[in-house]
């Protein structure tokens, strides 16, 4: 039995790869997609996934227009050094998906509905489009979501955009903090796990010689792209950090990740904006059930290998 997900993304090559990752899965059921700005503006985001879906021939599924920008206003940085000026390191996707269906905003309200009780978001982007969601259309807005996986923040290690702060929670931390507050059941995959959710080029070798899916000729290109800006921010690495691709995989793996529950506060201003913030002394203050989150503390790395060639394959 598959998993009904809604995905909210912003290809860019991890998300890309965990597009790909949920497309391919045949227990994961993607009924749509939420496109937005992050790793891309959002026309390029919208045009990145409609790509992905083409080449799947999933088309079918509804691609939702997200934000252009953060709550606070702020002008974004784009950062084509690590994801390419198109989002898809040197791939460039093809001009005549300009006339691709795009629904708006409330379709996501409509597909919540539609899936009532049987459904899993999934955000691997800035967390915009979430927090729209309860300013829009009240605090129980989420009420009929299963639960929802998020790939950001970072405890008790380094940050990747600042010293102290992950991309998605640094770059719209008032939308952070309000889903980590607002949010029900929400699993939280920071980069105490995603760093180390390595995908290494023998592993993509494999998969060019092996696959035969839609995407195995993006597979390379891409995957070399996103390697190469990762061997220059980190001297040494032995392969590149999937990072969004292991919420989707925590879904129907749950052996995956080691969680511990804690209430997940996000700074929302001054120097160490987009910190995530979690009690982890040994006796924590009591905080109420409702208010604590699963945050992903330990990943079977070995696990997510195997897992990752058996879809890819």
């Amino acid at each position: 039995m598959s998993v009904n997900v809604l995905l909210f993304a912003d290809p860019g090559i991890d998300d890309s790869f965990a597009i790909m990752y949920a497309l391919l899965n045949p227990r994961l059921n993607v009924v749509g997609v939420v496109s937005g700005y992050g790793n891309t503006p959002k026309e390029q985001s919208i045009r990145n996934t409609a790509y992905l879906l083409s080449l799947s021939g999933r088309m079918e599924i509804p691609i939702i227009a997200g934000a252009a920008g953060p709550l606070s206003g702020e002008l974004v940085t784009y950062y084509p050094e690590i994801h390419g000026e198109e989002g898809l390191g040197p791939i460039k996707p093809p001009d005549t998906l300009a006339n691709v269906k795009v629904y708006d905003f409330n379709k996501i309200l409509e597909i919540i509905n539609q899936y009532r009780g049987d459904l899993v978001i999934v955000s691997v982007g800035r967390l915009t489009e979430l927090a729209l969601m309860f300013i829009l259309y009240g605090d129980n807005a989420l009420k009929g979501v299963t639960a929802i996986y998020i790939m950001g923040g970072a405890f008790l290690v380094p940050g990747n955009i600042s010293a102290e702060a992950e991309a998605n929670f640094f770059v719209d931390p008032i939308a952070a903090n309000t889903v980590m507050e607002k949010g029900h059941n929400i699993y939280l995959f920071p980069l105490n796990v995603t760093n180390k959710a390595l995908i290494n080029p023998e592993i993509i070798d494999y998969l060019e010689k092996t696959s035969g899916t839609p995407f195995t000729p993006l597979l390379k290109p891409a995957f070399e792209y996103y390697f190469q800006a990762y061997q220059k921010n980190v001297p040494g690495i032995k392969g590149a950090p999937l990072h969004d691709v292991v919420p989707l995989m925590a879904i129907d793996n749950p052996d995956l990740i080691k969680y511990i529950s804690r209430r997940v506060r996000v700074e929302e201003f001054g120097k160490a904006k987009g910190k995530s913030i979690a009690d982890f002394r040994p006796k924590p203050d009591q905080e109420p059930i409702s208010s604590m989150d699963n945050i992903g503390m330990e990943i079977d790395i070995e696990k997510f290998n195997s897992y990752f060639i058996k879809v890819f394959v």
